[in-house]
């Protein structure tokens, strides 16, 4: 039992919850983290965590997964949610969030989105978001991103005015979403404009809609976040928490600043004025108002 407080008291809890909570996308640190540890330290870490983070341990593995399973049992699919989770997160996390999908539902994620009833684009765009995780380069390559670019050109607003659904898959699925975003990058480049106006040029059906959301998320996650908050808070604090959550260490620094800017108010003022006192709303401010860390 000595040595067991000796190594408790000599051990950081705090950076190794730290650890935990950046490594969801890497099995080889998460694993150790999780299994070699003595009893008391198990118990100290969830403890740490639980104070740092504001939710259990166990529930934050398993989080995302979650909120997947909510998003397509709803009565209207939440489409934005997904894309959030899929555009938003590294992609060994995706394959952990599939998996425990699978081990916590007993079904196939990919295999739920396909048959979705009644059909929506969304569908489409979120199969091939989750090939791209599957297999894809590491590296961002300036080649290719302006050839996509150019191919996204060319059967686009520089053909028939709207976005062509089979090359827009074929890109999606075949590049990771940091190439992605450089190949949006590339298209402002040559083209002078952002892909987006592309999109609003064409006839702007239901996949130009559901694309839009998508380039917006990939794009610029901090703008698309600021919006997202800004109008969750009033009268879906569900929604609006689990957005907060998911960015807290991610880029909540770029996401004020953002939402200052567009809507002349504090985040965190705005939180205090749309929830009613209490220790959910200041844990909810402390995320808000937390410097990034990584």
């Amino acid at each position: 039992m000595a040595n067991n407080i000796l190594t408790m008291t000599n051990h950081n809890f705090e950076l190794e919850c730290k650890r935990i909570h950046d490594s969801l996308g890497d099995l080889s640190q998460l694993i150790p983290s999780l299994t070699c540890r003595t009893l008391l330290e198990k118990q100290k870490l969830k403890e740490t965590f639980k104070a740092i983070y504001g939710e259990e341990l166990t529930s934050y593995l398993q989080r995302d997964a979650a909120v997947v399973r909510e998003s397509l049992q709803q009565d209207e699919t939440d489409f934005k949610a997904l894309v959030e989770i899929f555009v938003c997160r590294k992609s060994s996390h995706v394959l952990l969030i599939t998996q425990a999908y699978q081990r916590m539902f007993r079904r196939q994620l990919d295999q739920d989105i396909i048959h979705l009833d009644p059909p929506h684009p969304f569908q489409k765009i979120l199969v091939a978001l989750a090939a791209s995780h599957k297999a894809h380069q590491v590296d961002v390559n300036h080649h290719i991103s302006k050839s996509d670019a150019r191919r996204l050109y060319e059967t686009g607003e520089g053909g028939l005015g709207a976005a062509d659904e089979a090359v827009v898959l074929e890109i999606l699925s075949k590049r990771s979403i940091p190439q992605l975003k450089q190949t949006f990058l590339s298209y402002k480049h040559i083209y002078g404009h952002d892909y987006t106006k592309s999109i609003n040029r064409g006839n702007y059906g239901q996949f130009d809609k559901a694309l839009m959301v998508v380039v917006k998320c990939i794009c610029n996650p901090a703008h698309y976040y600021a919006k997202k908050l800004y109008t969750s808070i009033k009268g879906e604090t569900k929604v609006f928490a689990r957005a907060l959550v998911s960015r807290a260490e991610v880029d909540m620094d770029e996401i004020r600043r953002v939402f200052k800017e567009k809507y002349d108010k504090e985040l965190a003022d705005v939180i205090c004025e749309g929830l009613p006192s209490g220790d959910y709303r200041d844990f909810l401010v402390a995320l808000a108002t937390r410097s990034c860390c990584i």
